[in-house]
């Protein structure tokens, strides 16, 4: 018969590598998103905006770059003149320097 593992035993299991945890996190989407590099614009307040970069892009989301998330509001409209898109969304998520937007 085994004896029990202690507390202080614990199981190991093996660690993820950047790229198979890549995978799992797109795996997540509803949608797949496509990478892209494109100017867009936050507008909000109807004269105010901070321009961003679209790395990448779906039918109801996106991923934006921004210099700073200070003054970013949590609901605004997504402009991507090049595409003509128009779009009101809200952020899902913040990392750094990065932002993940739902469409509204």
């Amino acid at each position: 018969m085994r004896p029990r593992a202690t507390s202080n035993e614990t199981a190991s299991a093996p660690l993820a590598s950047p790229e198979s945890l890549d995978m799992q996190e797109q795996e997540r989407r509803v949608k797949p998103r496509h990478r892209t590099l494109k100017s867009g614009r936050i507008a909000f307040n109807r004269a105010a905006g901070i321009s961003c970069m679209v790395r990448n892009l779906s039918p109801i989301g996106a991923c934006l770059e921004v210099e700073s998330l200070i003054g970013v509001p949590d609901a605004f409209t997504l402009v991507v003149e090049s595409d003509h898109v128009n779009q009101p969304c809200h952020i899902v998520w913040r990392k750094e320097k990065r932002i993940g937007v739902a469409f509204d």
